[in-house]
């Protein structure tokens, strides 16, 4: 042993003449080159020597292994020793103190060449050390900031999770810890604003900055150049909007205001504006409240109906219906995969809660007339919930529900838009929806392509302005129109079993 040394280490920058191994240690501290191996194998090269760190229990942090005296590593670690200093075999080794992250734990920074060490190689380790300590310091405190950051978004989108199942009080509980007001709101609406994937990241802090903490921000998990907005105060859509304007290539759809409980409904509908805001010039739209056809209905009869065909589900206890009513809303609206990683569930779950009420409502939702038929009765359920006093009317049948005067004239004057094409559109979408939106099937029914099929399906989204090769709201839209018309026979419903008259539409398929 040729000594030890339980002072404070030097760490004065000296004159000299080769002030080049300082300048190159300096550049090891810029976020591109740093890293703890890095630094080890810079002062392995400008020492010419075998370099070790090790933490306090002499497990290797970086560089190489090499024999060493364990009682000693074990003074230095435990603080008894600033540095120290050994020589055998015909190498020079020099081991100093390195503070770890955390309180009260230290490591080893061990240095063994050939050559004894000068006074410029003493200072070269010295400052070496002091270096790793600043970067290793850095690195913790960023890994901790980065937990911390995971963390929230994680919580983030759990509360966005329970909003999509109508767990109401458990996301304001979850909300209250970190934003407490945030969901002190009856109704609110939803954002989607979207950025190329690689650039998600800055585009949920500039959301985050731009709404103040006042809105909840959360990275999409099913599209990955999403970021979803659920907001309490009007004002703060004009910020978002604002944001779009400033940055290129981002885009915004925003929903009508709802209600809480029907979160999943204000997220359709602001997808389904997004789809807009890309042909839009200042890259925004909000979901326009056009006249659907729920609203043309007798409310007292839609409650009624819908009452009656979700009775089934009645018997399961209260959390288990509203999470297969939540699930099937969503299965609907998108594919199981995009609503699965909304739920945060797998899609094998989606498909066995959405195969549940299949078989308790005695439906098939392979066929798009029962899809659009539960769809709508699910959308009511929501506002039958908030209305307690809603449903009371003698049960009705789905012809009963679909033989409104002003359904039928809106229906008709959809459908009719479809006439001013030379091609024969409105018997290509009425055929491809009674098989279940499968071209390839349609194709042989019409005897065409099945690629003419997708044309005249994609030429007629424009024309009735909704999407229809996407699943969801629009489509649903549109084959009610087909029911209400009589142009497609109605489902066979859970207890709704009505055949289409004799006397019924023309074009119906019972007289093709």
């Amino acid at each position: 042993m040729a000594g030890r040394d339980d002072g404070n280490r030097h760490t004065e920058v000296t004159g000299g003449a080769d002030p080049t191994w300082a300048q190159e240690l300096l550049e090891h501290l810029r976020p591109a080159r740093s890293g703890v191996r890095r630094i080890a194998g810079w002062l392995s090269t400008t020492l010419d020597a075998t370099v070790s760190l090790l933490d306090a229990s002499g497990t290797p942090l970086a560089g190489e292994p090499m024999p060493l005296d364990q009682d000693l590593v074990a003074d230095l670690g435990c603080g008894r020793l600033a540095s120290a200093s050994c020589e055998g075999d015909g190498r020079h080794v020099r081991l100093v103190r390195v503070e770890l992250p955390g309180p009260g734990t230290a490591g080893v920074l061990a240095v063994s060449r050939t050559a004894p060490f000068d006074r410029r190689a003493a200072d070269i380790l010295t400052h070496t050390a002091t270096v790793l300590e600043l970067l290793l310091r850095a690195q913790q405190t960023a890994a901790t900031g980065d937990r911390l950051a995971r963390a929230t978004s994680d919580l983030r989108l759990a509360i966005l999770q329970l909003l999509m199942v109508e767990d109401i009080v458990a996301a304001r509980r979850v909300a209250a810890g970190l934003w407490p007001g945030l969901l002190d709101t009856e109704t609110a609406c939803v954002y989607v604003v979207e950025s190329a994937p690689g650039e998600r990241d800055r585009l949920a802090e500039d959301c985050l900055a731009a709404t103040h903490d006042e809105a909840l921000v959360v990275r999409c998990p099913a599209m990955d150049g999403h970021v979803i907005v659920v907001v309490p105060d009007d004002a703060i859509g004009a910020a978002l909007r604002a944001l779009c304007h400033r940055r290129s290539r981002v885009f915004l759809g925003g929903s009508a205001r709802q209600n809480l409980a029907r979160t999943a409904t204000a997220y359709g509908q602001a997808v389904s504006a997004l789809a807009v805001a890309h042909f839009r010039p200042d890259k925004t739209a909000v979901y326009a409240e056009r006249t659907h056809p729920e609203r043309l209905m007798d409310p007292e009869v839609l409650h009624s109906w819908t009452t009656r065909l979700l009775r089934p589900l009645d018997t399961l206890p209260h959390h288990t219906r509203a999470e297969l009513l939540a699930t099937t809303r969503l299965g609907l609206e998108f594919t199981a995969v995009s609503a699965a990683k909304v739920l945060g569930v797998s899609r094998n779950t989606v498909r066995a809660r959405m195969d549940r009420v299949e078989n308790l409502l005695g439906t098939d939702f392979s066929d798009l007339r029962v899809r659009a038929t539960v769809h709508l009765a699910l959308n009511t359920q929501v506002g039958i919930a908030e209305d307690r006093t809603a449903g009371t009317a003698a049960p009705v049948r789905l012809g009963e529900l679909l033989t409104g005067p002003a359904l039928r004239t809106w229906a008709q004057d959809l459908l009719s838009r479809l006439d001013t094409d030379g091609r024969d559109l409105r018997g290509t979408l009425r055929a491809w929806i009674a098989v279940g939106g499968n071209s390839e099937r349609a194709a042989q029914l019409l005897g065409v392509h099945a690629q003419t099929v997708r044309e005249h399906v994609r030429s007629a989204e424009p024309v009735l302005e909704r999407q229809l090769l996407a699943s969801g709201s629009d489509l649903y839209e549109v084959v009610l129109a087909h029911l209400a018309t009589r142009e497609l026979d109605h489902p066979d419903l859970h207890g709704d079993h009505q055949p289409v008259p004799e006397s019924g539409h023309p074009d119906s398929p019972v007289h093709r």
